[in-house]
């Protein structure tokens, strides 16, 4: 059995064409025409990603994200839109979207995007050597357990997104090395030589630091080079 996508997407043609790329790309797909079918089928189903519209009768595309995460569903979210306005798109990432894509879109961008984000679900640290439950030092303040996917901080475990752990994992592995946006895209995102918006690391970024920061304002761990891009500073 393939890969299940769910298309959430008030217009049929588009759901159509959708279907079809992704059918003869070897993705079994589900199809919902308004939010509250999108939210019941993502919910119910289990797809190993939603490509969610905004603009949606009964229940918008924004509602239907913050409801998926709210209930604890980490699946892999990609916004539809015809938006242009900057503002859509950042509230989309804040409520837990892991991307967006703007229409109209080529299909080449579109299945990279499907593709990257099942793989990233997909991948499974534990093939590495199995380690112990002790846990591995990220700096002074930090730990990692490995085993549960799990940060902590002062010995407080955090409450991170999939790809918020990803992105801290990345950073703090490499202390000190800094990446540019471009390619936190590539190596956290696995969008392979990635070139475009890259607004959605920056959201990353912001909402991390709101969850593991001190001082947000002041960061002392996910720091920034201005022009060049962040780094781990501890």
């Amino acid at each position: 059995m393939g890969k299940k996508v769910l298309i959430v997407e008030d217009e049929q043609s588009i759901v159509d064409i959708l279907s079809f790329n992704l059918t003869r790309e070897g993705y079994d797909t589900l199809e919902a025409l308004d939010g509250p079918t999108g939210l019941q089928l993502a919910l119910e189903q289990n797809p190993d990603l939603v490509l969610l519209d905004l603009m949606l009768p009964g229940m918008s595309g924004f509602d239907v994200c913050r409801k998926i995460r709210q209930a604890g569903s980490m699946v892999p979210i990609v916004m539809l839109t015809a938006r242009e306005e900057e503002d859509d798109k950042v509230l989309g990432l804040e409520l837990g979207a892991d991307d967006y894509i703007t229409k109209p879109f080529k299909n080449r961008e579109l299945m990279a995007r499907v593709k990257a984000n099942i793989r990233r679900m997909s991948v499974v640290p534990a093939a590495q050597a199995p380690k112990p439950m002790e846990d591995q030092p990220l700096g002074e303040r930090m730990r990692i357990d490995t085993d549960r996917a799990v940060i902590s901080k002062d010995g407080v475990p955090l409450d991170l997104t999939q790809r918020e752990y990803d992105l801290i994992r990345f950073l703090a592995a490499r202390p000190g090395k800094i990446f540019s946006r471009e390619a936190l895209m590539e190596h956290v995102w696995n969008y392979e030589g990635y070139v475009g918006d890259v607004r959605a690391v920056d959201v990353a970024v912001r909402r991390l630091r709101e969850k593991i920061e001190d001082d947000p304002a002041a960061p002392a761990f996910i720091k920034t080079k201005r022009g060049m891009g962040y780094y781990f500073g501890e």
